[in-house]
């Protein structure tokens, strides 16, 4: 979607940042030059390969826009992992954790970069975004935390770092439990979402109290939810979400004939048979 460069505040800070945020608006830059939209094309449930700049038609508020570039596998990944060590990730689940986010850095290409963030009560930053891999991998082997769950408040971390730099951004969330310690509430992280260009996948342990938080950021991120029993396949789960990111097309188009403030509402499509996944709309 649109590069809208994130800024925090509190200019700088990462960590602690949240509770700076706590008495202030939480704002993104809304500045349009470009809307970028990641789309994931399917057939089948096997990703579509080939499609060229005139296969794809975008409507921006009902405005049928002039696409203007496509591109696929061509733009280096930021992957940001944000991980719940709070007080129930402990043992065989906190090992399950680390060897699945091990192996979604085993996957990534000399370009791509990596952050690591943990949270339980507190957001911190286990390593900055960098192409230093090893160095994220030795974050990942740091002690396990306890405490509470801080979960939107990590989440507006990771959009943060997400749009911090020029790549594809990738923000993968993996919680199992629900927020108890945030400072920022859910519709302001939300709504930094809806001007993000970061596509969020989130992995929550399947309980009664449904995660409406993280279903409604992958949806406005065009992400998916994925809710497990366990951390038995933890593995498998992280590394297809790495591999769906990887099949999915960038598609850049410059707005024209429609205003520039509010909510827009998008549609994408393909002139072939497919199933299109793309955001619903951003927020300008």
């Amino acid at each position: 979607m649109r590069r809208a460069r994130a800024h925090l505040a509190c200019a700088g800070v990462l960590l602690g940042a949240v509770v700076a945020l706590q008495a202030q608006d939480v704002t993104f830059s809304s500045r349009i030059e470009a809307v970028r939209v990641d789309v994931l094309v399917t057939d089948g449930g096997v990703p579509v390969r080939g499609l060229q700049r005139g296969d794809f038609e975008v409507r921006d508020n009902g405005v049928l826009q002039e696409v203007d570039l496509v591109s696929f596998e061509q733009i280096p990944l930021n992957v940001i992992l944000a991980l719940d060590m709070s007080d129930s990730v402990a043992g065989d689940r906190l090992t399950r954790l680390r060897d699945a986010s091990g192996a979604v850095l085993a996957g990534l290409k000399p370009e791509d970069q990596a952050a690591l963030l943990t949270f339980n009560h507190v957001v911190q930053l286990g390593a900055k975004l960098t192409k230093n891999i090893d160095a994220v991998r030795r974050a990942l082997d740091g002690p396990g935390f306890s405490g509470g769950t801080a979960l939107i408040d990590a989440t507006y971390t990771g959009i943060t770092i997400g749009e911090s730099d020029a790549g594809r951004s990738l923000l993968i969330i993996f919680s199992d439990g629900l927020d108890t310690s945030s400072w920022l509430t859910a519709d302001k992280v939300l709504d930094a979402a809806k001007r993000s260009d970061v596509v969020a996948y989130a992995v929550a342990i399947r309980s009664p109290a449904r995660p409406g938080f993280l279903r409604d950021l992958t949806s406005f991120t065009a992400g998916h939810l994925f809710e497990v029993g366990g951390t038995e396949r933890l593995d498998a789960v992280f590394t297809s979400i790495l591999d769906e990111f990887r099949r999915r097309y960038l598609v850049s188009y410059t707005p024209r004939g429609v205003a520039r403030g509010g909510w827009h509402r998008l549609d994408v499509s393909v002139k072939r048979k497919a199933t299109v996944k793309a955001r619903p709309g951003y927020q300008s």
